[in-house]
């Protein structure tokens, strides 16, 4: 094994930095000069489109309508989006891997890679003053209009653009960059301005200049972690400040009069700049490297470095990560480097193998890691395999070691490779992976049609592969010219095996694309109805969604639908829709009871149901404010009942309640008392309180009210009106057929003791005895026992009574009762 090979490493300071080629480029005779750039981070696509500021000579075989084209850092072509609108200010590309394009009248135009867009306006102020810059990052933008005003955007997903402060400029700036909210302690956006030797910062409320006059200021850009401002003077300075201002790092002078093409961050290590055939990076402590270049390029800055585009190749420019400078810097003596070097010495059967494995052997897990880790920092793939033999050489030694990091580095790089792989042509690095997380990547490759490699990926990694396959199925809807049904069983056949996954977003592209009908069979296959029926519902398949939630046994969804159908539909084709449908039609009755009674009338008149249009009639007449409406409602319920033979004993009562609201009617004039809506018992106990036991009477003769109903009903008037005359007068004036123990109960109740004891002596001899104890006459209770002869019972009397004199003589009794 020999060592790696530091020759494309050049030393800047006490830090290494190196330019790998990662892709020989696809496209052909490329000149970058010519054409307006974008290139999306993270390896992303980039985009292309003819600067109409620049003369171009036109050639064979070139469209002549603008065009924008879409490459893999490979330079692969994706897609040609034909240019129908009008001048495009710049172009951009979101977290997402959406293309922006911003116009000159403030429209922008939000592409996704197969060239499908949205489209929406910054406002009137972007309209009637034009924009003439624009400054993008992954999740907003901020456009500089020709009136020299800022509109911001901040969020794609909600489309609110707002004016910010007024920065007050009569001329336009030398330059301008923007730190994303993510960066700022306010959590908004800043925009930096460079106007006249100053900056000015300005966000939503305020514009503010800053103390710093080194200026003018032709280029500046913020560093990837927002903590940094790259600088150009107008006489050829570099400087690196903080975003705050009150401190300058790195002061470096270019020679160069004119402003770089681009100024880009190296991470946030170094600067990059780029002239005609040359870029020059100034380091952090004020040292430089230069790489000249015989054709245009394109940076595209990087959270760890910058990919180079030219003509001809794809190049990734970095600091050296510190595990691959411990191992590979020369004369390295780290314990990763020796153990490095101890595989070669091992596969070269050099006993010097085993004197470095000893002089590392304290050190020998972190010289594993180290070089597990420098594996993932490699796009060579023979020296990932290298620094991973050598660190599994060294695990080897060790009694103890948790392989997971080992064998995670390994899926990892296998993943980096396969997506690294110039057909697909993502060349992204270990730090980007980490910080964009596999799902990410995932959801980039099925956006590019990538499918199989996805769920490839997804199942080495075990994870989900549910939206692989959801957009799969919805990208061959779009794509395919074969009939429903064959597409449908294409889908079906390959999801099938499958439990669980949602048909619901792949019938609803079916709908957006124009084919209902596929999309009504593809939901056949949805296992869960909360996802199945409102898209039912927003194809128009109203009473199929109806049926699909009655299915699901969800009380709430049938009430989802059926609410929907009532404000959609006229009422006799809601009623059609329901009125089969026996589960429907008892939740819309409850919730009609509870929220819309005129409803249900309707409903119960337009299926005939008398009775039940009886009952609601009766309902409503609770409702009603005055008599007359209330008897009026009784009497529409009362013809209801009669209309049905069955129903008589429901007519009677009906009737009924009418005679007695409108008695009570004439009673509350009488009496002058509020009598109307009483019950028949309540009325005729009310009568009794108020002295007009007549009217009692009538209303129980009227009313035929039985014997046993009204004695309770007086009883208890007379007692709640300590009538004790009345009531003594009332249980002699006839043999009581309620029986004597209720007056008793009742006087106790009252708290009337002597007035119960009047009633006991008519009562069954049996109870007689429980009800004296409840007066607490102990004595009485012990003589009626006595003549029971019951002797238990008179114990029990004997128990309870806490009078001596008495207690003797229930003693007495006992000894009498026992000599019988």
């Amino acid at each position: 094994m020999t060592p790696q090979p530091i020759t494309d490493w050049i030393q800047l300071q006490d830090r290494f930095y190196r330019k790998q080629e990662i892709y020989t480029m696809i496209w052909k005779h490329m000149d970058l000069s010519k054409y307006m750039i974008a290139g999306a981070p993270y390896g992303g696509p980039i985009a292309m489109i003819r600067d109409d500021k620049k003369v171009l000579l036109l050639q064979k075989q070139q469209p002549v309508k603008p065009t924008i084209y879409l490459y893999t850092s490979a330079g692969k072509l994706m897609e040609q989006l034909q240019w129908d609108k009008g001048r495009i200010v710049t172009m951009g590309w979101t977290d997402t891997e959406q293309l922006i394009v911003v116009l000159e009248d403030g429209t922008v135009r939000l592409y996704d890679i197969h060239g499908d867009y949205s489209q929406f306006s910054l406002g009137k102020e972007a309209k009637d003053h034009s924009v003439i810059e624009c400054q993008i990052w992954g999740t907003g933008l901020v456009a500089l209009t020709g009136n020299f005003k800022l509109i911001a955007l901040t969020n794609f997903d909600e489309i609110r653009p707002l004016m910010m402060a007024d920065p007050g400029l009569n001329d336009p700036p030398h330059s301008w960059t923007v730190i994303p909210p993510q960066y700022t302690l306010s959590r908004h956006v800043e925009v930096l301005l460079a106007t006249g030797s100053t900056i000015l910062t300005v966000d939503a409320k305020e514009s503010q200049e800053q103390p710093f006059n080194q200026g003018p200021f032709t280029k500046m850009a913020v560093s990837p972690n927002g903590a940094f401002l790259a600088l150009f003077t107008n006489d050829g300075k570099l400087l690196v400040v903080s975003t705050d201002f009150q401190k300058i790092f790195t002061e470096f002078p270019t020679n160069s009069q004119a402003s770089p093409k681009q100024l880009v961050w190296c991470g946030t290590d170094s600067v990059v700049l780029y002239w005609d055939q040359i870029v020059l990076m100034i380091g952090p402590f004020g040292g430089y490297i230069k790489y000249p270049y015989d054709y245009s390029i394109y940076l595209i800055p990087e959270v760890d470095g910058v990919r180079v585009i030219s003509s001809d190749k794809c190049e990734f420019l970095q600091k050296v990560p510190n595990v691959t400078e411990e191992i590979f810097k020369i004369g390295s003596t780290t314990p990763a480097a020796m153990l490095f070097d101890a595989l070669e010495h091992f596969d070269n059967k050099n006993p010097k193998a085993d004197d470095h494995i000893r002089n590392i052997r304290p050190e020998l897990t972190d010289a594993v890691n180290s070089c597990i880790e420098a594996a993932g920092h490699e796009f060579n793939q023979s020296w990932q395999r290298n620094l991973l033999k050598a660190a599994a050489f060294g695990k080897a030694f060790l009694e103890t070691y948790n392989a997971d990091r080992f064998v995670n580095m390994c899926q990892t790089l296998r993943v980096l490779n396969s997506v690294r792989y110039f057909e697909i042509g993502i060349p992204i690095t270990y730090t980007q992976y980490i910080r964009l997380t596999p799902d990410v990547l995932i959801d980039r490759l099925i956006n590019r049609h990538h499918h199989l490699l996805a769920l490839r990926i997804c199942e080495y990694l075990k994870m989900r592969i549910d939206r692989v396959l959801i957009h799969w199925a919805c990208a061959k809807i779009k794509k395919s010219k074969d009939d429903d049904e064959t597409i449908c069983r294409m889908i079906v056949d390959k999801l099938s095996n499958k439990p669980g996954l949602s048909y619901a977003e792949i019938a609803r592209t079916a709908y957006q694309v124009g084919q209902p009908k596929l999309a009504t069979r593809l939901l056949d296959y949805e296992p869960r109805a909360a996802d199945q029926v409102p898209l039912l519902i927003s194809m128009q398949e109203d009473e199929l969604a109806l049926i699909k939630a009655i299915e699901s046994g969800d009380t709430d969804l049938v009430y989802y639908v059926i609410i929907h159908l009532k404000k959609k539909l006229p009422l006799g084709e809601f009623f059609r829709i329901i009125s089969n449908k026996p589960m429907a039609c008892k939740l819309l009755e409850v919730y009609c009871k509870q929220q819309d009674l005129k409803l249900l009338d309707d409903f119960y008149y337009q299926d005939d149901r008398r009775v039940e249009m009886a009952s609601m009639a009766i309902l409503e007449s609770y409702e009603q404010k005055s008599l007359e409406e209330r008897i009026n409602k009784l009497k529409v319920a009362l013809k209801r009942y009669q209309d049905d033979k069955e129903h008589a004993f429901e007519a009677k009562a009906i009737d009924e309640n009418i005679r007695l609201l409108q008695v009570q009617s004439q009673l509350e004039k009488e009496l002058e008392q509020p009598l109307v809506g009483l019950s028949l018992s309540e009325t005729i106990h009310k009568c009794i309180i108020l002295n007009n036991s007549s009217k009692a009477s009538k209303l129980k003769s009227d009313f035929k009210v039985p014997d046993k109903r009204f004695w309770w009903i007086k009883l208890k008037a007379l007692v709640e009106m300590r009538g004790w005359d009345e009531l003594d007068k009332f249980a002699k004036s006839k043999k009581s057929p309620i029986g004597y123990e209720p007056f008793v109960e009742e006087c106790i109740k009252a708290m009337q003791q002597r007035e119960a004891a009047k009633y006991i002596k008519n009562c069954e001899p049996a109870v007689r005895p429980g009800l004296y104890i409840k007066i607490g006459d102990f004595k009485a209770a012990g003589q009626e026992a006595l003549l029971l002869k019951d002797i238990q019972l008179l114990r029990e009397i004997r128990s309870k009574c806490t009078n001596h004199i008495i207690a003797q003589e229930l003693d007495a009794y006992i000894a009498q009762a026992s000599s019988r």
